[in-house]
């Protein structure tokens, strides 16, 4: 049984329903936070704070995250990107509607807006086009506009045999600095 966002929410094949549902996230994150109201057509939203430098998380240390224990901060990855959304403990907390959503990489839930445990995973294959597209929308409009940066998931930087991600480069990482590294 698949567990929807918000009531109403997409019906397979209903596009009206998927964009209302898209509205309805972005009109409740502009109400949470009034300064997304001041982006401008064609603007990009502005980055959330700069915290502490990053670090590379493996599944077992981000599971530590996940909102149970009250003096932890809570944390939730989306397309390899570890955010820090302790300021929303009301949403992701334990308890909250989101909390299935932290403690893990959970970019096919958040691309499909669904808290399905099996849609609760890093992995995107066979998603739909307008799925990759509200996915990317979220991850800029919402977690990246919203909530700091702390980290990656090893998946992201490393292969699963261990060697390295060719792929992945620091430099065009949201947050990245140099002198962090070192």
């Amino acid at each position: 049984m698949s567990v929807k966002w918000k009531e109403g929410a997409k019906s397979e094949g209903s596009e009206l329903s998927s964009v209302r549902l898209r509205m309805q996230l972005l009109n409740a994150t502009c109400f949470l936070d009034p300064s997304l109201n001041q982006t401008g057509a064609g603007q990009e939203p502005r980055p959330a704070e700069r915290g502490p430098p990053v670090r590379l998380f493996t599944e077992e240390e981000l599971a530590r995250y996940g909102g149970e224990e009250e003096d932890q901060p809570i944390y939730m990855a989306v397309k390899g990107v570890v955010f820090d959304v302790t300021s929303g403990k009301e949403f992701y907390g334990r308890g909250a509607p989101y909390n299935a959503l932290t403690g893990k990489d959970s970019t096919r839930g958040v691309a499909k807006m669904s808290l399905d445990p099996a849609d609760l995973t890093h992995d995107t294959t066979g998603l739909t086009a307008e799925e990759l597209e509200s996915l990317d929308d979220v991850f800029t409009r919402v977690y990246k506009a919203k909530y700091p940066i702390v980290g990656y998931t090893a998946r992201r930087i490393l292969n699963e045999d261990g060697s390295p991600n060719l792929d992945f480069k620091p430099e065009d990482q949201p947050h990245f600095d140099i002198k962090d590294e070192f």
